[in-house]
């Protein structure tokens, strides 16, 4: 076996993690591996059962233009331990591995081969070129990963992040995947891991500060994969398209790990191709005949938007069974036009799969029941903002909200007073707690947050819960978000910090003053848009605001990549504060809609 390219390197191994013990035991290369519901199975046994009972199989399709880059069961184990085997030589198990891939199959190649190796896979996005590395430093920080692997084009670019002297990477072993070569003669030797076994840390999206790794074992994800196997329903006949990236829990176990335990084929193409036209996602589920797809709310917006009249006519999405819509709010309307929009290419909009869930719980908690309809309520807006579920008294009163179906898979779904710490009645709006084998261990490095988070005890009952932070309420068994405690922007189904966005605009020019930044998402046209209204020293707008403005714009942008929507100058110390004096961001988004902000001029 030929071993990949490695860049300059210090390694770091300060991990006492020995899952299921380091001794190892060398496969069957004859009998298949039989997992039962009894057996306590691994993702690795799924793809070694996999690799022995149908190895010429197709699981994997990475599409890129015309072209089509492909896995079979067998090619994916092999390339997989050969990766494993390499890991071998420079980690121990328990060692954590960044993963920085672009989308494609090398990546998930790297991702198996980590859970060969007993390593605690560790995904990642690529930074763009030039763009801070706030995020990715942060990353490193907590993970303290051993290793970095990645592309052997990115590994030896002169513009590579491990050849920036600033960057965490630069002092850090690189490993380029694509480079090891397959050696039919030599086994990598899988550890004795077992369900409870971690194998990667998905980051929470949002925060740059003191962003959180959630540990997510084999068992987890099992689990969930599970759950959504029945709910959707999905078999061996399936097939789906994911153009979500693969550091995304929907994109990494919707898109990666769902389609290899139930065993279908999914095609895969990239965020970038999807986000520039659209029309793209659409036409390789028509190409191939996909069954099942999905992805964000924005998505189906921006696809009823700018899908043109003659792309549609070359459309057949008659195949297309199960349309999952989650990560973000659900919006009827969204559903509405899309469906209608898509209507004559053979869209029913029966296929519509509502669902919620979110990374602390692998991916999925609710969705529609299989044979169900998609659910809506009509309630009082303004009852909602006072966390009462009430009927509309008036036409410009009217909220409706779109069910996120069932809770699945045997989880224990609550609605809980986020102050008191007792079960709302079935007319109040609380947080949703989440108990089930599909949440996670808790947060990487971080036990106070994973004991505030993952341990939550409701009175008389032993079991812990997973606070979600989520706001909604159960209405005849099925689910309804209605908002999120700490503000958290969700733009583009990414999750953004408020607290991040106000620090980076605050910072980003020093005739800004210190705490006086709000930062909010506005629902318009049906679109979440970001705002920030920022507070200024005087009644007058400063003479130099426009480049002020446009400053805030770049730092934002730069740092965060978001689009900022309007930046708001107000005067100092008019935003609402509570008596500790932190910004009341819901009470400043109120004050926007009604345009009631102290503006300067």
């Amino acid at each position: 076996m030929q071993s990949g390219h490695e860049s300059n390197i210090s390694s770091v191994h300060d991990s006492k993690f020995q899952p299921g013990g380091a001794s190892l035991k060398r496969p069957s290369t004859t009998a298949p591996v039989v997992i039962s519901k009894e057996s306590r199975a691994t993702l690795i046994d799924v793809l070694r059962n996999l690799a022995c009972q149908r190895p010429d199989d197709r699981i994997y399709t990475f599409l890129q233009g015309d072209e089509q880059q492909v896995l079979t069961h067998r090619e994916l184990d092999l390339r997989a331990r050969s990766v494993a085997a390499r890991l071998g030589e420079i980690c121990r198990p328990g060692d954590r591995a960044l993963l920085l891939h672009p989308p494609g199959l090398d990546y998930i190649v790297a991702l198996f081969g980590c859970m060969y190796a007993g390593v605690i896979a560790v995904p990642s996005y690529l930074p763009r070129p030039n763009r801070p590395l706030t995020r990715l430093e942060s990353i490193v920080a907590n993970a303290a990963p051993s290793i970095a692997l990645t592309t052997s084009e990115i590994a030896q670019s002169p513009r590579s992040i491990f050849r920036q002297t600033e960057s965490p990477l630069s002092q850090m072993r690189a490993l380029a995947t694509d480079e090891i070569m397959v050696d039919l003669s030599n086994e990598a030797l899988p550890l004795r891991i077992n369900s409870e076994t971690p194998v990667l840390l998905q980051y929470t999206s949002g925060s740059t500060a003191s962003p959180k790794g959630v540990i997510l074992s084999h068992g987890n994800i099992l689990h969930n994969t599970a759950m959504i196997q029945k709910n959707f329903p999905l078999s061996a006949e399936s097939s789906t398209v994911f153009w979500l990236p693969p550091y995304h829990d929907m994109g990494l176990i919707g898109g990666i790990l769902q389609p290899l335990c139930t065993g279908f084929p999914v095609y895969l193409m990239s965020p970038v191709a999807f986000l520039q036209r659209p029309a793209r996602w659409l036409e390789a589920i028509s190409r191939y005949h996909a069954t099942c797809s999905g992805g964000p709310n924005f998505a189906y917006d921006l696809c009823a938007r700018r899908v043109g009249d003659e792309e549609i006519d070359g459309l057949d999405l008659s195949s297309w069974r199960v349309a999952f819509n989650g990560a973000e709010q659900i919006r009827k309307q969204t559903l509405d036009d899309f469906a209608a929009t898509f209507h004559r290419c053979g869209f029913r909009k029966q296929a519509f799969h509502p669902c919620y869930g979110l990374a602390e719980a692998s991916l999925m908690v609710t969705g529609r029941a299989p044979k169900g309809d998609v659910n809506t309520v009509t309630v009082s807006r303004s009852a909602l903002q006072r966390d009462v579920v009430a009927p509309a008294l008036r036409g410009t009163d009217v909220c409706a909200l779109v069910s996120c179906g069932e809770v699945v898979g045997g989880q224990d779904v609550r609605i809980i007073d986020p102050l008191t710490g007792e079960v709302c009645p079935s007319d109040r709006i609380g947080e949703i707690w989440v108990s089930g084998p599909s949440v996670a261990q808790g947060y990487w490095g971080k036990p106070e947050e994973t004991k505030e988070v993952f341990e939550a005890q409701l009175p008389g009952e032993s079991k812990s819960f997973l606070r979600t932070g989520d706001l909604g309420f159960l209405r005849d068994g099925e689910l309804y978000i209605t908002g999120r405690i700490k503000d958290l922007i969700i733009i583009h189904g990414q999750n953004h910090y408020p607290a991040d966005i106000e620090l980076t605009a605050s910072r980003s020019h020093p005739a800004l003053p210190p705490s006086g930044t709000a930062a909010f998402s506005f629902l318009e046209e049906s679109i979440e848009r970001l705002v920030i209204v920022q507070e200024f020293d005087g009644r007058h707008a400063p003479r130099d605001l426009g480049e002020i403005l446009a400053t805030i714009r770049r730092a934002v942008n730069e740092i965060h990549d978001l689009q900022v929507h309007d930046i708001v100058p107000v005067r100092a110390w008019s935003l609402s504060r509570t008596t500790s004096g932190k910004i009341q961001r819901y009470l400043c988004r109120a004050a926007y809609s009604a345009g009631t902000l102290a503006k300067i001029r």
